[in-house]
C-alpha cells in the first residue's frame, strides 16, 4: 500500500544547544514535532562528528517521540543494535557507505526498528531501486551531508518525483523523506514533488515566533503543497 496521509514533520536536534538536549527535545515535543532526527556523523564518511549512542539514550526518557537515526557513518553493520538499544525506532543508512545494503536492512528490521535508506544528492535513484520493497523509509538529502544551515538543492526535486511514482507504481508502504535546507520557503516544493515527511532543522530552531508557530507554518504550507 503506498504511503499517504498527512504531512510528518521531523526535527533534526543538529542545531540545539549540545549542553541542553534534554531541554530541547521537550522543547521539539512541545511544538507539536512527529518525531526526532539524531544526525549521526563520524568524520569519515562526512566531515563532522556528533552524537554516540549514550547520547540519544541520555535523552529517551525525556520524550514520547519516536527517534530515528540518519546514520552518516563509513560502515554502520557493527553497531547497529547500540542504535536500536538507544530507543531508535527507525535506523536510516547510507547507500553510499554500505557493502551488502540488503543485509544492513534486514539486520536492522531483525533487531526491531523500521529499515531506512538515504541518498546523497550525487546518488541516483537507481542505487536503492532493488531493496525498495525492504525499507519502511526512503531518505532524499536536499543538501550534502555533514553540516546544517546549507542551502536547499532545488534541483532533489525531480528525484523525489521521481521515488514518489516509484513507490506509488509498486503500491510500497514506503515513507518518503527530505532533509537538508527544508524550511517555510522549500517545504511546498518538496511536498508537490512527493515527499510526505519532512527533516527540519535550523528552520525550527530559529525565525518569527516561537518553534510551535514555525513547525505549525511548516505543516500548513506542506499540506498546502501535497494539495
Amino acid at each position: 500500500m503506498a504511503e499517504t496521509g498527512s504531512p510528518l514533520l521531523v526535527a533534526s536536534v543538529l542545531p540545539a544547544d549540545l549542553a541542553e538536549l534534554g531541554r530541547a527535545v521537550q522543547e521539539i515535543e512541545k511544538a507539536g514535532v512527529d518525531r526526532i532526527q539524531w544526525d549521526v556523523m563520524d568524520g569519515r564518511f562526512v566531515p563532522n562528528i556528533t552524537f554516540g549512542p549514550d547520547v540519544i539514550a541520555a535523552c529517551r526518557d525525556r520524550v514520547d517521540l519516536g527517534f530515528e537515526a540518519h546514520l552518516m557513518v563509513e560502515d554502520p553493520d557493527p553497531m547497529l543494535s547500540r542504535w536500536v538499544d538507544a530507543g531508535c525506532g527507525i535506523v536510516i543508512v547510507h547507500a553510499e557507505a554500505t557493502r551488502h545494503l540488503h543485509r544492513t536492512l534486514g539486520r536492522i528490521r531483525d533487531l526491531g526498528a523500521r529499515a531506512g535508506v538515504a541518498l546523497n544528492p550525487a546518488t541516483p535513484l537507481a542505487a536503492v531501486e532493488h531493496v525498495l520493497d525492504q525499507v519502511d523509509l526512503l531518505l532524499v538529502m536536499t543538501v550534502n551531508p555533514g553540516f546544517g544551515g546549507q542551502a536547499y538543492l532545488a534541483g532533489m526535486e525531480p528525484k523525489i518525483a521521481a521515488a514518489r511514482s516509484e513507490i506509488d507504481r509498486r503500491g510500497l508502504a514506503v515513507e518518503l523523506e527530505v532533509d537538508g535546507g527544508i524550511g517555510p520557503a522549500t517545504i511546498a516544493g518538496v511536498a508537490r514533488a512527493g515527499a510526505r515527511v519532512f527533516c527540519a532543522g535550523s528552520a525550527l530552531f530559529s525565525g518569527p515566533g516561537t518553534m510551535f508557530d514555525r513547525a505549525a507554518g511548516m505543516r500548513a504550507a506542506a499540506a498546502e503543497g501535497i494539495a
